[in-house]
């Protein structure tokens, strides 16, 4: 008889036996649907042998219901998704859903009827029409998507059709993608490019699990470098991988693909319209995709034939999924280069620690490059003392940071100006009566945000209008913004230069991949003087008029005590500074601190990293924290705040009691209210020799709690909030 045992993708559920019919062909990966009482779920046939399950007699298995259009996942995704669900305890089903991340396309093809603008103006426009004309030009979609994105209701989009403003247009579905030319635009390299080129193609003809750290500073041309070893798969018929840290860095990099191989890369994030995200999995899957250029999800798609894995900005704390399965997809990168056996690129300016002992171990090979491209040098760096060059009284811009910005004003250059805090002011109080703005679902206090003229928590997306009176006194006039965040750094450079361009450049202003567009081309044009941004500034753009870097609060990622805190400041700074001084102009990087004497301030300032490095280094080692201990976290929440202490103090008294294990909590944590949840969190500091996974297993598999209680298990945690 022949039998399958499906992993279901229901994390509740465990492995279930079911039988073939005669009719069906089912092998190792191939997704079905199967019956589950009165309801039908989706599964995909595993080995038996590595899916332990309850053995259920032949005459009590329930026939699969059918086989689904689509090819099986390959066994590397497989043995990638064991281990994932394995090293982050976390559920199977949980892990392998991420690789069906994409419902739609698990059906057959066919055509689907989009929309578009014909160019027509209708006889009446209404302020909704107008809107919807304004905002899909160039768009293409179905009417449901292009409503979203207009933000109009279905029904102007409907009165449009008729009316001849919008036509219909029949797309096949699942239709291919151009092909990349991998001889489109070769770029003329330098010796020291060519030579990290040379090794990546050489490891990617090999065919075999090479994992290399591209350690480059800011402006060396590490894209031009790997895009060498893309343009090699390319020309053996395999597929790539680029993995992005952020959203916003898509757009510049598809440029750049575009520019040297023809056409753009395939695009895979979350903020795709459903078609696009169909299309995308079914060529990936069937090896029409070649190169594929997405955020970490991107990561568990069933690729065909994957020859390269590229992790661009790979100390990017972006890279770790805080929620669901807490993974690290930088290390998960290297990991399904190794299930592949391919080669996989880490490539940075400024590495994580882990990276660089992985190197030092000569587990990962580094390949330097030193210097930057071209004519183009390395910044000056200098520091500004805040507590001798004190700012004017309500401002937070120093006289030394201010006449540069008036000095690049004068010759026609760009000034960026860095500040890691969203909004106007991270606090909103009352002079009158001390009431302070809090979220209601979370222990965070609200943000506000003049431009859009809201208070908004950062943690769950809960907003109410800015007040014009205070809630608890009924007082007018009296609320005070505490704190800067880059819009009062934007009106601060408003009243000092009136005539200066600002653009402020936040998660909330380039919202989606055409704010980002236009944001770029204005700022490469010289539409913009004064750059005004958070972290998303600090990589991935090139603008060749940008000569100053302000840091405005170089102190404020030091805060938080975050076991990662010193590398973290020194990787955004050295970041954000690389954005000086690209092209032929010298650049100049002023850092603000009242903490000059730090040690990242002073290796940022003397250009030492090395010797930040090998600090930063003694004092984990010091601590047995990663890469020479490991951590682990448990977090318990609840919405009934005594159900989630009592459970995280039934976890605590039966920690276990080992040698090479320290169990640390349950306390509060930082972030105590989360999205209406009560928060408790126990830390775990273990020796590496210790099978910190299993212990944390057998510990909690054993233990009952309330309904409400979640457990969450996070190895190798980045966040301690």
């Amino acid at each position: 008889m022949n039998r399958v045992r499906l992993l279901v993708l229901n994390a509740a559920l465990g492995p279930l036996d079911y039988r073939v019919p005669d009719d069906l062909h089912v092998e190792p990966g191939s997704v079905v649907v199967a019956p589950l009482g009165p309801r039908q779920v989706l599964g995909i046939a595993w080995e038996s042998e590595r899916l332990p399950g309850t053995e259920v007699p032949d005459a009590r298995l329930r026939p699969i219901l059918d086989v689904l259009p689509v090819p099986p996942l390959p066994a590397p995704l497989r043995r990638l998704i064991e281990w994932t669900a394995d090293y982050y305890c976390a559920a199977m089903a949980s892990v392998a859903r991420m690789s069906l991340s994409s419902s739609a396309a698990l059906r057959g093809g066919g055509t689907i009827t989009e929309y578009r603008l014909t160019g027509v103006m209708p006889s009446r426009l209404t302020p909704q029409r107008d809107a919807a004309i304004s905002a899909l030009d160039g768009e293409q979609g179905t009417i449901r998507e292009l409503a979203d994105l207009a933000g109009v209701s279905e029904a102007v989009l409907r009165g449009l059709v008729n009316t001849g403003v919008m036509e219909p247009v029949v797309v096949d579905i699942d239709r291919a993608y151009p092909p990349a030319d991998p001889d489109h635009a070769v770029p003329t390299l330098s010796d020291l490019q060519t030579g990290a080129a040379d090794r990546f193609v050489d490891a990617v003809k090999a065919r075999k699990f090479a994992p290399f750290l591209l350690d480059g500073v800011t402006g060396s041309g590490k894209t031009e470098t790997y895009f060498e070893a893309v343009a090699e798969a390319l020309r053996m018929g395999r597929q790539v991988l680029v993995l992005l840290p952020e959203i916003a860095l898509t757009e510049n990099f598809l440029k750049r693909f575009e520019s040297r191989f023809g056409v753009p890369p395939v695009v895979w994030h979350s903020s795709q319209k459903q078609s696009e995200r169909r299309r995308a999995w079914r060529q990936v899957a069937e090896g029409g995709a070649q190169v594929v250029v997405g955020a970490r999800s991107a990561l568990f798609l069933p690729y065909a034939n994957l020859g390269l894995i590229i992790v661009d900005e790979a100390h990017e704390v972006s890279f770790k999924q805080d929620d669901g399965v807490r993974y690290n997809a930088r290390d998960v990168a290297v990991m399904r280069g190794r299930f592949e056996q391919i080669p996989v690129v880490l490539a940075s300016a400024t590495p994580a620690l882990e990276s660089l002992q992985m190197a030092e171990a000569g587990i990962y090979e580094k390949v330097d490059l030193p210097s930057r491209f071209g004519e183009a040098s390395l910044p000056e760096i200098a520091v500004v003392d805040l507590r001798e060059q004190v700012p004017p009284r309500g401002r937070w811009l120093a006289p030394p940071l201010v006449a540069g910005i008036e000095e690049r004003l004068e010759r026609g250059e760009q000034s960026l100006l860095f500040l890691n805090r969203r909004g106007y002011a991270p606090l909103t109080l009352c002079r009158n009566c001390g009431f302070r703005f809090q979220c209601p679902n979370c222990s965070a206090w609200l943000v506000e945000h003049r431009l859009s003229k809201r208070l908004a928590c950062h943690h769950c997306g809960h907003e109410v209008p800015s007040p014009s009176q205070c809630p608890e006194c009924g007082e007018a006039d009296c609320l005070t913004a505490c704190g800067p965040g880059v819009e009062r750094i934007a009106d601060e450079v408003a009243q000092i230069f009136p005539d200066a361009r600002t653009a402020v450049v936040t998660s909330d202003t380039l919202s989606n991949p055409e704010k980002i567009a236009a944001f770029v081309d204005a700022a490469e044009s010289g539409a913009i003087d004064v750059i005004v941004g958070t972290q998303l500034v600090t990589k991935g753009y090139h603008f060749p008029e940008l000569t100053l870097v302000g840091v405005v609060d170089a102190d404020l990622g030091l805060e938080g005590g975050d076991l990662r805190a010193a590398e973290r400041s020194y990787q955004q700074i050295a970041q954000v500074a690389g954005r000086a001084g690209r092209a032929s102009k010298p650049g100049e990087v002023l850092i603000q601190t009242r903490h000059p004497d730090a040690a990242v301030i002073a290796a940022l300032a003397a250009g030492d990293r090395d010797a930040f490095y090998a600090a930063e280094t003694d004092a984990r080692r010091h601590a047995g924290a990663p890469p020479f201990g490991r951590w682990a976290a448990i977090i318990v929440s609840s919405e009934d705040e005594a159900e989630a202490r009592e459970a995280a103090q039934n976890i605590g008294r039966a920690a276990p009691r080992l040698d090479d294990l320290a169990v640390f909590g349950p306390a509060p944590a930082p972030l105590s209210l989360l999205r209406g949840r009560y928060r408790y969190r126990l830390l775990i500091n273990a020796r590496r020799s210790a099978a910190l996974q299993q212990t944390i297993r057998e510990w909690l598999d054993p233990m009952e709690f309330a309904p409400g209680v979640r457990i969450g298990v996070d190895i190798d945690p980045y966040s301690f909030v």
